[in-house]
């Protein structure tokens, strides 16, 4: 028997491809996105973009009682370079459907792309969370993405982006916050998407080549409730688009 999210896969896929995934050629200045609504501050006129990547991988959350506010404790994913595939930026290009599809799409059609421990769904392995480099293949009418880095928090709580196929590395603070789009994929979990946020530099001396990091089109993240939870760590599958620039 065919299940439900098989068919509402396919579906979703008919209708994202309905027309051709690459878009126009001619060249096109990359412009962040919008909520619809309260933005994020943008770069300065003088910021480079360095590269554009889609993470996948999960949020991490503790709860210290049933009836207690879930605390965020960090996040672990993997970063698929996508800057040639931003639509109109090269021959490569995907249309602008295709690219803002890819996060709702890879969330619901492959596993989270980190070392689990066999007893549970979501969370990583502590002592070797990453699993060898490898592209993202063949996911529905889409062209292969290469493997661009990883994203965690350090030993100090800092969150870093190791972008180590290109040699950039970004170790950031939060610098703002809006909320995503009412609209935005909850996640697999139901708990809605994480927020969008601009990433400026840490000034640990740590960042190569990039200093501002924005996450935007998030899908999933949200934390369950404490009372759904239970007491303890849990972690909660997303994706995301993450743009590195260099002021």
């Amino acid at each position: 028997m065919v299940s439900t999210k098989s068919l509402l896969l396919a579906a979703f896929t008919t209708i994202a491809y309905a027309a051709p995934t690459k878009g126009p050629c001619k060249s096109r200045t990359p412009t962040l996105p919008s909520t619809g609504g309260d933005d994020l501050e943008g770069p300065s006129p003088m910021a480079r973009l360095k590269k554009i990547a889609l993470g996948h991988g999960i949020q991490n959350y503790t709860c210290s009682a049933p009836d207690a506010t879930p605390s965020a404790t960090g996040a672990l994913a993997v970063l698929y370079d996508v800057t040639t595939h931003y639509p109109g930026l090269s021959k490569a290009a995907l249309s602008t459907n295709a690219f803002n599809s890819l996060p709702h799409l890879l969330l619901w059609d492959r596993p989270v792309p980190l070392n689990r421990p066999s007893t549970s769904s979501y969370s990583a392995d502590t002592s070797a969370p990453f699993p060898a480099h490898d592209d993202l293949k063949g996911l529905a009418n889409y062209p292969s993405f290469k493997y661009a880095g990883h994203h965690f928090f350090d030993s100090t709580g800092t969150p870093t982006f190791d972008l180590d196929a290109s040699g950039l590395k970004a170790s950031v603070v939060k610098g703002g916050n809006v909320s995503a789009p009412k609209d935005a994929d909850k996640g697999v979990l139901d708990t809605g998407a994480v927020a969008w946020l601009r990433l400026t530099d840490s000034k640990k001396g740590e960042s190569k080549g990039v200093n501002l990091v924005y996450r935007v089109l998030t899908a999933g993240g949200n934390a369950e409730g404490c009372g759904v939870a239970g007491t303890g760590v849990q972690s909660v599958p997303y994706t995301a688009y993450y743009w590195f620039y260099e002021e």
